[in-house]
């Protein structure tokens, strides 16, 4: 099966290039399962459920989250309404609106999906290595695809030592910059530190360069704004062995607006 990620979503510029882009997209690739990180989609971070809406209209079967998964309280009833948006596995609160995994149901196999947040320079989680055990105890499943929201990238290549050989694929997200580390492990787990970002292409994670600039230099608050100009969208194409739940092939490339 193929299998495509795209890199988080950012404001109206991510959502409009991912619109145009991601059905001929999936047709091309002849992509059965399309899983898109939707937590930065609204405008001003978080993820709303007129964003949320828009990313599935383009073509995305599941969404995923992050450390601003929570950031619109509008979006808590959207989640328990629609299993198909996760946020963090791992949250502290077990009581948390919405769902950390699915599993997703496509006919002749199924797909575990997993949404799972770093604690290295990242807000409060439960630790995530201890959290994704229990998990995959309790999941009777071949094919098991995790997002790992994180910001360090030794915690992502720890948790994807960790876990060669008994998960699918783990894709790296957060940190807006694609990185140039693809690869299958030994024991079948395709793999990349970041998978990058959709929205504005020259930019600083999405961000007006100036106002980014500002910011590292004075000591006095900055607003952000997003950056104007052509858009870009990164994504990880990844095609999986059924019957082993292995990955066998995986690239990751960008597509810049015309």
């Amino acid at each position: 099966m193929n299998v495509l990620f795209v890199g988080d979503v950012v404001a109206d510029s991510g959502r409009k290039i991912l619109f145009k882009k991601l059905p001929e997209l999936k047709k091309n690739l002849e992509i059965d399962l399309c899983i898109v990180n939707g937590e930065n989609s609204a405008c001003g971070n978080g993820v709303l459920p007129s964003s949320a809406d828009e990313i599935f209209k383009s073509g995305a079967d599941i969404v995923t989250g992050g450390n601003h998964s929570f950031k619109r309280r509008e979006i808590s009833d959207y989640m328990e309404q629609n299993e198909c948006i996760l946020r963090p596995y791992n949250v502290l609160e077990n009581d948390a609106a919405g769902r950390g995994y699915i599993i997703y149901d496509m006919g002749k196999v199924s797909v575990c999906v997993i949404n799972l947040a770093g604690t290295t320079y990242m807000d409060n989680y439960k630790n995530p290595f201890y959290e994704i055990d229990e998990l995959l105890e309790k999941i009777n499943c071949k094919i098991k695809i995790i997002d790992f929201h994180a910001e360090a990238t030794s915690e992502k290549l720890c948790m994807a030592h960790y876990l060669d050989g008994r998960a699918t694929a783990l894709i790296g997200t957060h940190t807006h910059v694609r990185t140039a580390d693809a690869q299958i492990f030994p024991n079948g787990l395709g793999y990349i530190t970041d998978v990058g970002m959709t929205g504005p292409a020259f930019s600083v994670l999405g961000i007006d360069p100036q106002k980014a600039i500002k910011k590292l230099k004075s000591t006095t608050p900055v607003r952000f704004d997003y950056a104007e100009g052509k858009a870009k969208l990164d994504a990880l194409y990844l095609e999986i062995d059924e019957k082993s739940g292995k990955t066998v092939a995986i690239k990751s490339f960008e597509i810049l607006e015309d």
